[in-house]
């Protein structure tokens, strides 16, 4: 037989109230017996009731997560930002000093063209000069052999004469 009709059976052979509640009693001791860790099982109210705290706080999470993502997205954006100006001011200073490079560097070609000229014209001066002289001394080398030949021309006349007065003599 079942243990539930062996309680029925007791409870209804019982002489009084007494016996009853001590049947019961005994019933509900058998039954810990054999289940002692029914106390310890979760009922559907406690399931719903873990099921709701659990999502008032996934709630609470989700809440707070979606607060601390629009803040990492605004300190993104601001630093973004932040990083957008500084660019901008390097680029602006590294146009500034391009500019300023450019400037010093026409300065300093036409420097160097002035220079450069300079040089081209005490070239053309020193070669001027150099063709004169040269035409000078060409000048004193044609006077030298026309005065040369003033006297080699007589001397070789005269070494002749030489030579055929003592050809003679002999």
């Amino acid at each position: 037989m079942s243990s539930s009709v062996a309680l029925y059976e007791a409870l209804t052979s019982a002489p009084d109230e007494r016996a009853r509640a001590r049947v019961i009693a005994e019933a509900f001791e058998r039954l810990e017996e054999r289940y002692p860790h029914l106390p310890d099982l979760a009922t559907q109210g406690h399931v719903r009731e873990s099921e709701l705290r659990l999502q008032k706080e996934i709630e609470r999470v989700r809440a707070e997560l979606k607060l601390d993502i629009e803040e990492v997205r605004a300190e993104i954006e601001r630093v973004r930002a932040e990083l957008k100006q500084d660019i901008e001011q390097l680029r602006a200073e590294l146009k500034q000093d391009i500019e300023q490079l450019r400037a010093e560097l026409k300065q300093d070609i036409e420097r160097v063209r002035a220079d450069v000229e300079q040089v081209r014209a005490a070239s053309r001066e020193s070669e001027l000069r150099l063709l004169k002289e040269i035409e000078q001394v060409r000048g004193e080398v044609a006077r030298t052999k026309v005065d040369l030949l003033k006297w080699i021309v007589p001397l070789m006349f005269a070494q002749v004469a030489a030579i055929a007065a003592l050809v003679k003599l002999l």
